[in-house]
This record gives structure tokens, C-alpha cells and sequence, in this order.
């Protein structure tokens, strides 16, 4: 066995991505790779059942395309009805290089974009597959009436995201992701109706089945009556979303989890770049200390707003609109003339930490210190007018309004970073097939197209491109060896995974401790942030790490979990089960984030920055993925790590100066 590396993890052997064709250019490899995988004929496909866990974009989507193509789809998930999946909360856009705006936009400049945005720590062959496919899921959602902004001409509108130089973000005003879930959920139903998609709502998963070394089913619970049961197909897809919700504060719904792929992990999945999470740069800042979660105010703000603090602390306190322009600081506008306010989210981010740090936040103080910098739209209401401001952003105006009891259009908007997207996730190949053989991951669930930083409008690129185009053409590659042996009820893995996970909510129950799940969930949360949040050190993630493994051990013999198992509905016992997978997750995350001492992306390490604060990588040691498996309770995490190759992209230090 590897040795022990600073008391925490093993190093495995290196991996690589196998499927992706190598002897063609870049621009041929999808199209040589759908060529190259096998087919499955339509009558072959009658035989065969697929098991999705997830409805939202990726989820939906893949559904959908599955049941159209005749595969028998089981579709799970946790909400009273897939319209519900947290897709729907995405607001700004979705990238697609179709070049509308004439502004020389093209797939290799989405392509280049992407791999920019992410410092350079995403593989070229997924990231390039992403922008060719980008223009179809457009065409794709208006055929199915989605309704997207369109210009006088009739022609869809544009606008533009951080990290780019072009317009390429379609949008449906404020609420791109609602009107894309339901495309895909209208999608989906339709094949509920032919009879090829089956939906299980109100059940989660608990457990993954894995029989001769294949995923072949999952283990659910019946949210609504405490039932466990299992389910068997011939293959498994989690898109399942992220795991943000691991800070407790964060733009994520309440119910977000980690805990399907946490669960795969221990299986035997590798998790790829745990460390990597967004923290989005415009979201209303936290107001106190008894919030659940914290609400995203859309980047497409970005094009239109001004970011800004006053240039004095002593204005901190005073109207913003009193403040005279000379004593405003436009920092990122002074900071980055190229790019302005439209930087990548992790830049905005760090920038807008660096100047409540120095005491210029504005807004209430959270521990003494005012998080907050305004997003102004005086400028954009006398350039367009109100109605005009309203047309593009009058939903999320409404929104800032009933939370804050703030008129956007007179005050500014005070916003704050906040966690939001997390890149990391199940490692997979090309054919987006994890370590185990038969369970692919899509979406956020996987690691794939984004490195070490998302640029906003391209988590709904991403879930639609695996949903409608990546997984239909390359889940086939497995299926042709099907159908499986089949497994029933009484099969050793079967009952084996049953066990595993009625044990778990067992022994949840027996507890009964004193503390409640959310104030474990809460405490984690606060170490997470403070710790492995918008920036890291060596000695902070040690200690957050000795921490956490204090917190977790008191969960498991201190917890209290009221209410009963069977027969109700319990939702202190569904969040036990989540916290439970967040407190190991989150290890894992510091481990990753300590190993990795270099900048990169969300991955602010700050003993490796430049002169001027900006993130410093260190392409001759980690230009890598790291893929962890999992060792075994109470034992260490083995490091494989997959090498990125770079042959159509030169590294070079990321600036938006």
C-alpha cells in the first residue's frame, strides 16, 4: 500500500479518460466517438431499463430523450412533482455560440472561454463537445416553446455574462431556468404518457446497487411513508445536482443534497476536485444569524449595474445616494478596464471580500463587519429608462423588493457573495460513465466542463447538453452488451444495499441526543465558510479538518431525530441522512483544497497569489484532476490523478486587465 502523505490521504495509481479518440482533431472527436460507440436497435430497446435520479435539466432532459428513444426510464425524485427540481431557480441565461450579435463569437471561442474561465483545469475534449452541441439545445428549446427574449427583428436577444467579451447568454427575462424546466418536464410528461417513463416522486435515494462490479439499481425511500425498496435496471444515471448546501448558507434550495453521489462514492466512484465550489458574486448579503439560505440576484445584472463602494469608511453609513460620484470607487471597473463588472464570478467575488475587509462594506454588520457593495442601475435608468430596465430585469427587481423592502430602481442593490455552484463532482470519462461501471453522472453531479471556476449561463448548457445530447449517444455504448442478468429481490447485492441503508436510518433513530440536525448542519456550515470558503491556508484547513471530525463524531452519539421512521413524513430523519453525507463530504473537501497548494479558479489558496491578489497557479505540479476514492471508514482517501493535456490551448496566467 502508497504511503500515508501528510497523515490524510494515499496516492493511487493515475487515471485517464479512455474514451475520448485521439487521433483525430479536436473538432472531429465527437463526432468520431458517437461514430465509434455501439448501437443499440430499437427493438433491442424494449429489453432494456434505464434509472434516472433527478428531474431537473439534465435529469428531465435525459429522461425524456431515453424514453423517446424506447428505453424503459425510472425517473426518481424528492419533489412532490419534477416541475420542482432546482433547476428551476436559475435565472440569467444559457451560453450558445450562434454569433447573433455579430460580435465574432464562434465554438472555439466558447470553447476558449470556458477553459479560461475554469484556469485552465478542465479537459479540452469535454469543454469543446459542450460548445459544438451549445447552438442545438437553442433550437432544441424553441421548438419545444421555450419562450426566450427576442430583439424588434424577431430574432432571440443576447446578452452578456462575466468572463466573456461577446453576447452569447439567451435568456427569458429572469427566469431562463424555470422556462427550460418546463421545455424538458413537457418533454418528459410526454413520454410518461407513451408509457416509456415512469416517475417516482417524493423518493430519494439512499443507497446505490452495485452487483459484480456493475451499477444495476438504487435503493429509495418513500419520503411520504418511511418505506425502503429497491429497484433494479440495467443501467444508472445520477443528476442529482450539487452539493453547495454542504456550507449550509447558500444560493441552493433547501433540500439540495450530496447525498446520491456521496453515496456512489462509497461505492466505489471517484470524486473528482471536491474542493472546487463558486461562490457567486451578486446575491443578497446575509442579514442576521437565523437564515436558511440566501438568494441569488441573477449575473445578467451584471451587464447594466455598477458595482461600487464608497471610497471613505466613514461614508459606509450614509445614504448611498448622497454619496457624490468622486467619492464612489467603481473598484472593478478601476481594477480590470477590460472586462469592468463583467469579470468572471470568482474574481467579482474575492474583489468584493477584499474591499468589506478593509472596512468599506456597506449594509448591516454580520461579527462586526459589513458585508455588502452596491449594484446601482441610477446609470442604466437614465441611459434606457425604467420601462426599458424593467422589460430586462423587472422580475428580480420584484424579488429584491419583498426581501429587502428596498425599491431597486431608487437604491441601490446591496449584494454579497455567497456559495453557489459546486464544480467538483463524480469523476467521468467522455461517455460521462464514472469509475463504476454502468452508472453515469450528468450535470452538476459530475465534474466535467467547468476546471476550477463556472462562467454564468453554462450550468444550464451543461445539464441540457448531457441530458439531450451527450448521455443518448454514448449510454448506448454500455446498454449493447445488455440486457443483464436480472437481479430480484432477494439477489445477495440487493439485499446487501437494503440492509446498508436501513441500518443507517436505524441508527439515526436510536440516538436520540440533544442536539437537532440543524444546528450540526448550521456549525459545519460556519466551518466550511470560514475555513475552505472564498479563500484557504495551509493552517486553517487542518484545523478545519480536526474540527469537522469532532463535529462528526458528536453527530453520530448526540443527534436528536424526533418523530418515527415508518408511517409519516419525517424531515428531521431526511436531513439527518443528508448532514450525515455533508460531514464526510466536507473532509474530503479540505483534504483536496490542503493537497492542492496551489490558486486556481474558486480555489484561492493564499499562499499562492501574485503581487496584485489575483489567483497564482502552478501548472508544473497540478495541472491535473484529482480523483478520490474512497478508502473505507476511518480510513484515508486514495489520490489518482488524471494529467490534463493541453494541445489546442496555450497556459498562460488568466487576465481580464
Amino acid at each position: 500500500m502508497s504511503e500515508m502523505i501528510s497523515g490524510l490521504y494515499r496516492e493511487g495509481e493515475k487515471i485517464a479518460d479512455t474514451k475520448a479518440p485521439t487521433d483525430v482533431p479536436l473538432a472531429q472527436v465527437w463526432e468520431q466517438r458517437k461514430f465509434n460507440a455501439k448501437l443499440v436497435n430499437p427493438a433491442n430497446r424494449r429489453k432494456l431499463s434505464v434509472i434516472i435520479v433527478g428531474s431537473g435539466l439534465a435529469g428531465g432532459a435525459a429522461a425524456a430523450s431515453l424514453g423517446e428513444m424506447g428505453y424503459n426510464v425510472h425517473c426518481f425524485f424528492y419533489q412532490d412533482s419534477a416541475r420542482r427540481a432546482h433547476s428551476i431557480a436559475a435565472q440569467g441565461g444559457i451560453n450558445a455560440a450562434k454569433n447573433y450579435r455579430n460580435d465574432n463569437d464562434s465554438v472555439y471561442r466558447l470553447f476558449y472561454d470556458t477553459v479560461k474561465g475554469g484556469d485552465y483545469r478542465a479537459r479540452e475534449t469535454n469543454v469543446y463537445r459542450l460548445a459544438e452541441v451549445s447552438a442545438a439545445i437553442i433550437d432544441q428549446c424553441v421548438a419545444q416553446g421555450v419562450p426566450f427574449a427576442r430583439e424588434y427583428g424577431g430574432l432571440l436577444d443576447n446578452r452578456s455574462f462575466g468572463g466573456v467579451q461577446v453576447s452569447r447568454t439567451f435568456y427569458a427575462r429572469g427566469q431562463t431556468g424555470q422556462q427550460l424546466l418546463i421545455g424538458a418536464y413537457q418533454a418528459m410528461e410526454r413520454q410518461v404518457a407513451a408509457g416509456t417513463v415512469k416517475e417516482y416522486p417524493r423518493h430519494e435515494m439512499v443507497e446505490l446497487i452495485v452487483a459484480d462490479g456493475r451499477a444495476r439499481g438504487i435503493v429509495a425511500r418513500d419520503m411520504s411513508t418511511g418505506e425502503v425498496k429497491t429497484y433494479t435496471a440495467d443501467a444508472v444515471v445520477l443528476a442529482t445536482g450539487g452539493y453547495g448546501n454542504v456550507f449550509f448558507l447558500s444560493t441552493n434550495a433547501m433540500g439540495c443534497n450530496g447525498s446520491a453521489i456521496w453515496r456512489a462514492h462509497r461505492k466505489g466512484a471517484y470524486f473528482g476536485n471536491p474542493c472546487y465550489t463558486q461562490i457567486h458574486p451578486t446575491c443578497i448579503p446575509q442579514h442576521g444569524d437565523q437564515q436558511s439560505k440566501l438568494t441569488l440576484m441573477s449575473e445578467s445584472l451584471r451587464n447594466d449595474g455598477r458595482i461600487w463602494v464608497p471610497k471613505k469608511a466613514e461614508d459606509c453609513e450614509k445614504d448611498p445616494r448622497d454619496i457624490p460620484e468622486e467619492d464612489r470607487d467603481y473598484y472593478l471597473e478601476r481594477i480590470y478596464p477590460s472586462f469592468g463588472n463583467l469579470v468572471p464570478r470568482d474574481v467579482a467575488s474575492r474583489n468584493a471580500k477584499n474591499v468589506c475587509d478593509e472596512g468599506r462594506g456597506v449594509g448591516p454588520k454580520i461579527d462586526g463587519v459589513a458585508r455588502g457593495v452596491y449594484l446601482d442601475f441610477a446609470d442604466a435608468i437614465n441611459r434606457m429608462g425604467k420601462d426599458a430596465v424593467s422589460a430586462k430585469y423587472g422580475n428580480l427587481f420584484d424579488m429584491y423588493e419583498r426581501i429587502t423592502d428596498d425599491n431597486p430602481y431608487e437604491v441601490p442593490m446591496r449584494i454579497y457573495p455567497a456559495v453557489h455552484y459546486t464544480m467538483g463532482g463524480l469523476w467521468v470519462d467522455y461517455d460521462l460513465e464514472s469509475s463504476i461501471p454502468g452508472l453515469f453522472v450528468t450535470g452538476e453531479a459530475n465534474f466535467s466542463d467547468h476546471g476550477a471556476n463556472r462562467l454564468g449561463a453554462s450550468a444550464l448548457m451543461q445539464g441540457l447538453s448531457d441530458g439531450y445530447f451527450v448521455l443518448p449517444n454514448t449510454i448506448n455504448d454500455y446498454l449493447a452488451s445488455g440486457p443483464f442478468e436480472k437481479l430480484d429481490a432477494n439477489a445477495p447485492a440487493v439485499v446487501e444495499a437494503r440492509d446498508e441503508a436501513q441500518a443507517r436510518i436505524d441508527k439515526l433513530m436510536s440516538i436520540n441526543g440533544n442536539r437537532s440536525v440543524d444546528s450540526f448542519h448550521k456549525e459545519l456550515g460556519s466551518i466550511m465558510w470560514e475555513y475552505c470558503g472564498m479563500s484557504r491556508n495551509e493552517a486553517g484547513l487542518k484545523l478545519a479538518i480536526d474540527k469537522i471530525r469532532e463535529l462528526r463524531k458528536e453527530f453520530w452519539t448526540n443527534v436528536r431525530v424526533p418523530g418515527k421512521s415508518i408511517g409519516e413524513l419525517n424531515q428531521s430523519l431526511e436531513k439527518a441522512g443528508r448532514v450525515a453525507d455533508f460531514m464526510e463530504l466536507a473532509e474530503l473537501m479540505c483534504i483536496d483544497a490542503l493537497h492542492r497548494s496551489e490558486s486556481c479558479g474558486g480555489h484561492f489558496r493564499e499562499e499562492s497569489q501574485t503581487a496584485e491578489g489575483e489567483a497564482k497557479r502552478n501548472d508544473a505540479e497540478y495541472t491535473y484532476v484529482a480523483a478520490w476514492e474512497f478508502g473505507g471508514d476511518d480510513q484515508p482517501p486514495i489520490l489518482h490523478k488524471e494529467d490534463l493535456v493541453y494541445k489546442n490551448i496555450e497556459l498562460k496566467e488568466r487576465s481580464y486587465k
